[in-house]
This record gives structure tokens, C-alpha cells and sequence, in this order.
């Protein structure tokens, strides 16, 4: 199975497009947007629906004011994109129905407060602690907009690791193959540990300027394994 994954286009996405290789699905972290604006989110998902995968999966970031503030209207929207799948504290799978190993993906938007942005709960609280424990404990792929704490979550001008401390744990207890995120923009790359590939997909750079390719894998769904193409 081929997988990309991109996060935080903030609304740039088109420079992406051309780094785009295609395959069976592509899944984008959040903040899709600058200021979560119903126009930005139209411009996406018009962007999206088109790109050549077999499934487009998304879920919102801090920026996406839109999906946080606007349900009805959001409903609406995606109704016209059938074709997309949005997750909000909820999950799709990939594979046919009848097909054996299908896979689990997950998705949850929330992130520790950060000013006035979207989808904020207040750090290192129960809170926050009860979005996570809603993962699935059988989820193949985890999609968050931020990093569990300590995992590609540097960020180099206040030096400090900016990801969520309640997020970690259960990531442990998860243990999905991979668990991908954006957010902090600087941390773009990949990690492996106890199991798990975690990947910062950050397409932008600190600076917002497309810097950071796409990352394509190929997802053994009988094994897990993961092998970059």
C-alpha cells in the first residue's frame, strides 16, 4: 500500500502538487489553512479531491478555525467531497471490506494551548488526557496535528520540546505502526521507537516556505512494516 503524507500547507498547497507521486491514499496532518477561513478551506478541498490517490484523508490544525467553530457549515462542505475523508476524534479504514489486514487510521485534531489557536486544551491536563484515550487501541496509523512530547517537537528559538506529555504515554500503550503529525514546522523528519515510526510531515518550513518534500512509503499491511520510496 502507497501512503503520503504532508502536513501544515497552510494554504500553499499547490507548490506541493508537482512532488505529489499518487497512490492509494495520502493523509495530511492539519493546517490546511492560514486563518481558517471558509474560502482557504474551499480552495483544499477543491485542491484535494483532485489529486491522484485512491483515498484523501485530513484532519484540522491549530490554524483551521473553520472545523472547530463552524460544524454545520463543515458538514455541509464535505458532504460535497465524497471523496475525502475528515477525521475529528475518529477513524476510516483502507482496504476493501472484504479484504483481510485492513488498516486502521485514526485522526484527533487537539493540541496543548497555544495562544488563541484552534483546537487548544490546556496542557499537561486531563483534558487533553481524555482526547487521547479515545485512540483506538487497534489504530494501524495515528494522524495528530501536534507531537507527543520529546519526538520531533524541538523548537529551536525558545528551546524547548513543545509536544504533548499526555500524548506520549499513550502512544506506548497504542503502539501503531506509525504515528504521523506536524505543528512544529522545524522538527520535519522521522523517527523510529519501540515499534512505531513516528514522522513529522511539515511541508513548510519555519519561515512558511515550501522546503520540505512529501514523504511516500510503502505500508506492508500484513506486517507493519514500513519501506520509504
Amino acid at each position: 500500500m502507497k501512503i503520503t503524507f504532508i502536513s501544515d500547507t497552510h494554504s500553499k498547497h499547490k507548490q506541493v502538487t508537482d512532488d505529489l507521486i499518487g497512490g492509494d491514499a495520502i493523509i495530511h496532518s492539519g493546517d490546511i489553512s492560514s486563518m481558517g477561513y471558509e474560502h482557504e478551506v474551499k480552495a483544499f478541498l477543491h485542491w484535494f479531491s483532485q489529486l491522484p490517490y485512491d483515498r484523501k484523508i485530513f484532519i484540522a490544525g491549530n490554524h483551521d478555525y473553520f472545523f472547530e467553530q463552524y460544524k454545520g457549515q463543515v458538514n455541509d462542505l464535505l458532504a460535497e467531497y465524497p471523496d475525502v475523508d475528515y477525521l475529528q476524534d475518529s477513524y476510516t479504514m483502507l482496504g476493501e471490506e472484504w479484504e483481510e489486514n485492513r488498516v486502521k487510521v485514526y485522526g484527533s485534531p487537539w493540541q496543548p494551548r497555544f495562544y488563541n489557536w484552534a483546537f487548544n486544551i490546556d496542557r499537561d491536563s486531563d483534558d487533553i488526557e481524555e482526547k487521547w484515550k479515545m485512540i483506538h487501541m487497534n489504530t494501524d496509523i495515528l494522524v495528530t496535528h501536534g507531537p507527543p512530547h520529546g519526538i520531533l517537537d524541538y523548537v529551536h528559538y525558545d528551546r524547548v520540546n513543545a509536544g504533548c506529555e499526555r500524548l506520549m504515554p499513550i502512544v506506548k500503550e497504542v503502539k501503531p505502526k506509525v504515528h504521523v503529525f506536524g505543528h512544529i514546522h522545524q522538527g520535519y523528519g522521522y523517527k523510529f521507537e519501540d515499534g512505531t515510526m513516528f514522522l513529522n510531515a511539515s511541508v513548510l518550513n519555519e519561515s512558511y516556505y515550501y522546503k520540505n518534500k512529501p514523504v511516500n512509503i510503502e505500508y506492508d499491511r500484513e506486517t507493519g512494516r514500513v519501506k520509504f520510496l
